[in-house]
């Protein structure tokens, strides 16, 4: 267990030995607690990397599995789950540039697929923009600029909202999917995986298509919600 910012908490849950989950980068798990209900949370680790499972949860006021996560929770402690599930992975027969759209902990799925393509060696054009309200909540903030640095068909733009003053930020601002709409005029020869919170999903879904001739054929998503949906972050 560790905890990257206030909120957030990285869990690596190590299998039973000589134990392997296939799965696509991207996807996700469910957590069966033990009230029958299920909690959904995306693997941020690629499957070359798969000797823990890695998930950023971020803590929900309310939320019965985060507040166990934050509070009670213990190192080694077994976990149920059912997985690999879900569509949102690599479309890998195709050599469209993409743009990956993530808020908040949408980034962990994202982490998995962008780490999948460089241990691919894809030579694929990628530009990732992480949104968030301030600087503490983009919680890897050093990774995707690592990232940059090491690869230059990767390109990385972080977005805040409402950034505090002792963030001195001096970045872009505003609503993560209108900096790609900033940025582009036409996506049309594009790919656009977007992750995160489900109005963020949504308007980017609607508005690059409305307005930037992107496919929704070429739009992947995973929405994250909270409470009682199948999917939480």
């Amino acid at each position: 267990m560790e905890r990257p910012a206030d909120d957030v908490m990285v869990l690596y849950l190590k299998l039973p030995a000589n134990e392997r989950l296939q799965f696509l980068a991207g996807q996700y798990i469910d957590i069966l607690m033990k009230e029958g209900k299920r909690r959904s949370f995306s693997m941020a680790n690629p499957p070359h990397d798969d000797e823990c499972l890695q998930l950023h949860v971020r803590n929900i006021v309310g939320g019965a599995f985060t507040d166990y996560v934050f509070n009670k929770m213990k190192e080694r402690e077994i976990l149920r789950f059912e997985g690999p599930l879900g569509t949102f992975f690599l479309r890998e027969d195709s050599d469209k540039p993409i743009i990956f759209v993530a808020s908040g902990t949408g980034f962990a799925p994202i982490k998995g697929i962008i780490e999948h393509a460089f241990y691919k060696e894809s030579r694929r054009e990628m530009i990732m923009y992480w949104g968030a309200r301030k600087l503490s909540d983009l919680y890897m903030l050093q990774l995707p600029q690592q990232w940059q640095q090491e690869h230059d068909n990767f390109k990385f733009i972080p977005v805040l909202s409402e950034a505090l003053p002792e963030d001195r930020w001096q970045g872009r601002s505003g609503l993560v999917h209108q900096a790609v709409m900033d940025d582009f005029a036409d996506l049309s020869g594009f790919q656009v995986y977007a992750c995160g919170a489900p109005v963020m999903v949504e308007a980017a879904r609607r508005d690059f298509a409305a307005t930037r001739n992107l496919s929704l054929e070429e739009f992947y998503s995973d929405s994250f919600t909270f409470s009682n949906d199948p999917k939480s972050a």
